[in-house]
């Protein structure tokens, strides 16, 4: 196993935990939610934007680095 993750590793990191953030956000929004599971799920939340951002700090470098990798806004907003 290499000691750096792969370009495309990391990018299918930023991806899946952007979508698992707004599936947390939605959940959070939903009505009735006990106030033990809230606090827990926004705990995960926490952790999840917090991934979220050293993943895309990470990125950042590598773009810097490989001027043909999509930029975070083409990332992020492709299906």
């Amino acid at each position: 196993m290499t000691d750096s993750p792969s370009n495309n590793a990391i990018i299918f990191a930023i991806i899946a935990l952007d979508n698992e953030i707004a599936e947390q956000k939605a959940y959070l929004d939903t009505p009735g939610i006990e106030e033990n599971e809230r606090d827990e799920a926004e705990d995960v939340l926490d952790d999840l934007e917090q991934a979220f951002m050293e993943f895309l700090d990470i990125y950042k470098q590598r773009c810097k680095q490989d001027r043909q990798l999509p930029g975070i806004d083409e990332l992020l907003n492709n299906e």
